[in-house]
């Protein structure tokens, strides 16, 4: 484990933070462009070093990182918290809605009250007399 100002690189440290399961992981979200260092984007073997802000796109959401702490070693979940600052805002809340698979036909009454319901639609919209 490094003593905290000694750089590292950025894999290791994604590694090292619990960020990835596995080093080469971090690699290769690296080479993708998911990794950004600064804005720029970062090369698996780019130095960080603390006060650097890292962002980290996974599942199509961006996290924010600030690196307190430099570590190249895998660590415990406590001292991986410790090093770094997570500045990710909260996640919007929408709902994800559900999608029929294609190809499935028409959908049976029942899966028809479902989607109604997920979209906000009840039965007494349809209905003019309330019955």
């Amino acid at each position: 484990m490094s003593d905290g100002g000694v750089p590292v690189r950025v894999d290791a440290w994604l590694w090292a933070v619990r960020i990835y399961k596995t080093r080469s992981a971090a690699t290769t979200a690296c080479r993708a462009g998911h990794v950004r260092v600064g804005g720029e984007r970062a090369k698996a073997a780019q130095l960080l070093k603390p006060g650097d802000e890292v962002r980290v796109r996974i599942d199509g959401f961006d996290r924010m990182l600030v690196v307190r702490q430099t570590i190249s070693k895998r660590v415990g979940a406590p001292l991986a918290a410790a090093a770094m600052e997570d500045r990710t805002p909260p996640r919007d809340p929408t709902p994800v809605m559900a999608q029929r698979d294609r190809g499935a036909g028409r959908p049976t009454k029942r899966e028809r009250r479902e989607i109604d319901r997920l979209r906000g639609r009840d039965q007494a919209d349809w209905d003019d007399d309330g019955s």
